[in-house]
């Protein structure tokens, strides 16, 4: 008995890859912002001993698993331009690593 192959669309993997680049974005942003805005980091501060890092990781963790919910529920069944999307995704984990990046958001500390 022969085992089939069946081929999984690629918007199941592109949903989940720019789902990672949309998560990482959201924890640069997060990093800049607290940087940036004392009431924001004091916004963040949901467990105190970790200051605003557990609000910036807790948000960042809940936007990736939505958008991949909801990106996943969209696409699991289409064939997408995945070299595309996976270009969109390096481009949000680019900017999310220069937001997160100590030089960077010194710029705009208060």
């Amino acid at each position: 008995m022969m085992a089939s192959t069946q081929r999984v669309p690629s918007g199941v993997a592109a949903a989940a890859v720019l789902a990672a680049g949309i998560g990482t974005f959201v924890l640069g942003l997060n990093t800049t912002l607290a940087e940036a805005s004392e009431g924001f980091a004091n916004a963040l501060k949901w467990y105190p001993p970790a200051g605003p890092l557990s609000g910036k990781t807790t948000l960042a963790v809940l936007i990736w698993l939505i958008a991949w919910a909801i990106l996943h529920r969209l696409w699991k069944d289409r064939e997408l331009p995945f070299p595309r999307i996976f270009g969109i995704a390096l481009v949000l984990i680019g900017l999310g690593l220069l937001l997160m990046f100590p030089p960077f958001w010194e710029l705009f500390a208060e």
